[in-house]
Parts: structure tokens; sequence; C-alpha cells
């Protein structure tokens, strides 16, 4: 019998033992990067904005799965996701417990675990031809994204990769593919940085002072990861030069934070009429100037104006003497037993607006309305807080206020690149996001007021949040946040903001970035299939085909 020297006896192939250059990180180190990768991802968002991270979050978490069992990968991807989303999401615990957090926490980061897996298994393809690695790591984020913002109940976007870069060059790209493009740009940066670092340059390439592998290789896939960001702000942005309209926000803040900030529902809607009242009188004494339109934000009147004669008064009232239309941030009542969560256009000099109305076509699952409610109250008793379940709406937000047409979404909304969308293309010539942070912290509030920021590149649009509490403030269509306003505190801003009518190419093309990117992921683990079945490539150790399992591996 002979034994032949790709470790064949006869007709069965057998597994020669990994040589060191063919297999995983060692578990320990694995497990290190892939602590480092959920901390350097979670300090480039708000609060702490160092977004120059997040591709180096991505590169360590990509190392950390790359030749892993399936379960590795998994459990290392989730790893990751717990770092990030446990401390990026601790403002939903703050008053309603420990449970509906955690679970939170965890349906989020079993996303990162999905993506984990799916690295691993592609990193056969991520071996033979290691200019996949980085195309792999970027279009898994941008799969990986497309499903969490859609599953389950709607989804949850919050903590994109593309929302932690609003200080980066990269958010321009926004203006090109939305969101989905700028996450995909900082995750190839983040895979080019990973397969630049990989140590087994030998098993791919010969070792050589220079040429095509060794340190000026590494090097010059580090440059490109540079590159990748850096051409963001090569991009030219929105701008067709339109005319202008004074808007102003109100910020009547609330009388305590917390669930129960409503309680005092009377005392929410005064003290945004006081701050009206206020500015009515400054723009009397010439102090500020005549606003076109005044937003409140969500809540600001939680009792229903259409119900309440009283609260109708003083809405009317404060219209009237800041002679300015009012997007009023209320609840109204019905149909039937639910309630909406709504933005309603109040006119000085005529009331409410009722064919300028916009309700929230997306309620918050677990706050605005209740599923599984029966299982749900195991969890917390909380959710009997919600008596009545909001009911979405059925339009864009598109409304008309006198010469000005506004695109509002209410609240997290924000975060779902189809409902910012739908009202640009129905003609929003600015974008409005009306929101309650009472319920949470600042934290929460600059990482929603990132999102607007890349809104504002993404449509070429200027923006603005009104918050009860802050942080609101003006955006304009590259990204820059004016005049932002402290947190917990009463204010009010003015701005001249100028109407847009044109589209930006990811106006144009919606949908279609984030499909081909998804689409990409899912050929990439098409073509990992293929190349487990084949053969290790000469010079490569023991086969990638079965990428062996070392004592090292999970």
């Amino acid at each position: 019998m002979t034994v032949d020297t790709a470790g064949v006896v006869g007709a069965e192939r057998v597994a020669a033992p990994p040589s060191r250059d063919r297999r995983p990180l060692p578990l320990w180190v694995a497990t290190l990067a892939a602590l480092a990768a959920g901390g350097a991802l979670l300090l480039a968002f708000p609060p702490y904005g160092w977004w120059w991270l997040a591709p180096v979050g991505v590169a360590a978490q990509a190392a950390a799965v790359h030749r892993r069992r399936l379960r590795g990968g998994a459990g290392l991807g989730l790893l990751t996701g717990l770092v990030v989303f446990v401390p990026m999401l601790a403002w939903t615990n703050l008053h309603t417990g420990l449970l509906p957090w955690l679970l939170l926490c965890g349906s989020q980061a079993a996303f990162l675990a999905g993506a984990g897996l799916l690295a691993a298994y592609a990193s056969p393809l991520a071996d033979r031809w290691r200019w996949t690695w980085p195309l792999l790591t970027g279009s898994l984020w941008v799969a990986q994204e497309a499903a969490r913002s859609r599953i389950p109940f709607g989804g949850f976007p919050w903590g994109r990769l593309a929302f932690s870069q609003g200080d980066s060059p990269a958010l321009r790209l926004a203006a090109l593919g939305g969101a989905p493009l700028v996450t995909f740009a900082v995750a190839l940066a983040g895979g080019l940085l990973g397969a630049a670092a990989w140590r087994p340059w030998r098993a791919v390439w010969p070792v050589r002072r220079s040429g095509p592998g060794g340190p000026a290789a590494a090097l010059g896939l580090a440059a490109g990861a540079v590159a990748v960001v850096a051409v963001g702000a090569l991009v030219p942005l929105h701008d067709d030069g339109g005319r202008t309209a004074s808007v102003a926000i109100v910020q009547g803040s609330v009388p305590r934070l917390g669930l129960d900030f409503n309680a005092q529902r009377r005392a929410v809607l005064d003290n945004h009429v006081r701050a009206t009242m206020g500015l009515a009188a400054r723009i009397a004494a010439g102090q500020a100037p005549q606003p076109d339109l005044v937003v409140w934000p969500e809540n600001s009147s939680d009792i229903d104006p259409l119900r309440n004669d009283d609260a109708a008064a003083e809405i009317t009232a404060a219209a009237d003497a800041v002679h300015a239309p009012i997007l009023v941030g209320t609840v109204l009542v019905g149909p039937g037993d639910g309630v909406r969560n709504a933005g309603l256009v109040w006119r000085p000099g005529a009331g409410p607006d009722l064919g300028q109305v916009y309700v929230k076509r997306h309620p918050v699952p677990f706050a605005e309305y209740i599923p599984l409610r029966q299982i749900a109250r195991r969890v917390s008793a909380e959710v009997d807080r919600v008596r009545s379940d909001f009911v979405a709406g059925d339009r864009a937000g598109v409304l008309h206020v006198g010469g000005l047409t506004l695109g509002d979404v209410i609240c997290f909304e924000v975060a779902y690149d189809g409902l910012v969308r739908d009202t640009v293309t129905g003609g929003a010539q600015l974008l409005v996001v009306q929101t309650n942070n009472a319920t949470f912290d600042e934290a929460e509030a600059l990482q929603q007021l990132a999102m607007v920021r890349l809104r504002a590149v993404e449509h070429g649009r200027e923006s603005l949040m009104a918050s009860t509490v802050g942080v609101s403030g003006f955006v304009t269509p590259a990204g820059r946040v004016v005049a932002p306003t402290g947190f917990d505190t009463a204010a009010v801003l003015t701005r001249q903001m100028r109407l847009d009518q044109g589209r930006t190419v990811a106006t144009r093309l919606g949908v279609w970035p984030e499909v081909v990117l998804a689409g990409l992921a899912v050929a990439g683990v098409l073509a990992a299939a293929l190349a487990r079945r084949r053969p290790a490539f000469p010079g490569g150790g023991a086969g990638i085909a079965g990428e062996p399992a070392g004592a090292e591996e999970t």
C-alpha cells in the first residue's frame, strides 16, 4: 500500500494534521478579540462618537470568527453583540426592569451571532482568494442589518454601523446608497484591516521582502481601508439652492422624567404653550424672527385636543400668539378602543387642519402596542401601562403647511429607511422628527440625533429633531448639527431652513443598494459552499475545504 503526498490511502482521503498556518486564532485570543470588537463598536456610537473605531471593531470580530467551526463563529459573534448592545441599550432598562432589557439585547446580538456563523462558514473562500474577505465582511454586515431592521415585529435597526459615522467622511456615502452603503463601506474597511493583520500570509503567498505578499501587501490593504472611508469626502452633496423658511423648535420639557412623565399631561401641554408664548413675546419685541412653522415634539399634548376643549383652547391661543401654524405632537383617541400617535397641524385663526395629520406608521412593539400580551406580562408588568394599543397609520408623513411641504416621522421611525424615504418621494422639502425622550436618557437622544444626521445627507434635506426634553436641534444636508439643546431642559430654537425639491442618488435608488449588497452576501456564502467541497490548493497545508478542527478551535 502506498501513501501519496496529498494524504490519500488508496481511494480514501485522510485529513492531514492542521498546519499552524491553517488554524484559527487560539480560543483565548479569539475571545479577547470578540470582546475588543464589541468595545470598539460601542465606542464608535454616541454618546462617545469615536467613529474611527467602527472599522477596527469589525476587523477584530472578523479575525475572531475566521476559520472557526460554525458554533464557534456564532458564539463569538454573540459575544461581540452582547458587548455592543447591553450598554448601548441600557436606556431601555431605566424604568422597565432588567429582563426586558436583556431580552432585547440578546435578540439583537443574535443577528451578530448569525453573521459570525456565516463568516466562519465562508472562511475557506477568504483563504483561497484573500480579496474576497473584505467583500464578504462588508456584505454580511449589510445583510444582518437588513434582517435586524425587519424581524421580529417590524425589526429594530438601532446600532447600525452607518449611525456611528456622523463625523466620518463616510457619512457622505449616504447620498449615494443610504445607510446600507455607509455600513458596507465601514465593514469593508474593517475587512481590509482584518485581511491586513491576519498572520499567515505565507499560507497564501510566499514570504518575500517585496512582491505580492508580506508586509508590503499588508500595508497596502491597510491603506485601502483608510481610502474606503476617506473617499466619502469626495461625494458631492445635494444643493438645489431652494428658498428658505423660518422654523422654530419648542422643547417645553416635562415635570419629571420616566414612564410617568405624562402623569401630569396638562403640565406637559402647559410647558409647550408657555414656551411658545415666550417666543411670541420675543417676536413682538423684535428679538426673534417670525417663524413660518413652529414644531412641537411627540407627546407635547397627550390630551386629545380634538376631544378636549381646554387643550384645544390652549393650543389655539399659542398659534394665534405666534402667528404661525404649529405641528403638534399629540395622541388622538380612536378609532374604537385604539389610540393614534400623531402630528397634527394647528393653524392660527383656524384651529386644527384635519387634512394635515400624520399618524405614526410604525408603533413601537411592547411600548405603544403589546404583541403576545399574556406572555409579555410575565416578562414585565409594565406592559399593562399600555391599556389601549396604538393604531398604525397608513400614509407617509407628507404635510403641507402654508408654502412649504414637510416630511414628518415620529420617534424611532427615523431609523427605518423606507419610512423616511416615502416622505421625500412624496414631496417633502424638509425633514421633521418629532420625538419624546422623557422615558430615556441623553445617550438615547444623541443616538437618535445621529440617525437624523444620516437622513439629512441621504436625502439632501435640511432636517430637525424636536424632543420634549432634548436633545433637539437642526441638521444641515451635510449632516452638521446646528444649535443642539441640552437634555432635561426647556428651550426654543429658530433657524432659516432651506427647502429642497431635488432627489439624491440614494433617494432615487431606494432599497436597491441594500438588495444588491445583501445579495452579494448570499452569493459569497454559496461560493463558500463550493469552496468547501474542493480539495486544498497546492501548498495549503491541511486543505481549506473542510477547515480542520485544531485543539484551539471551538
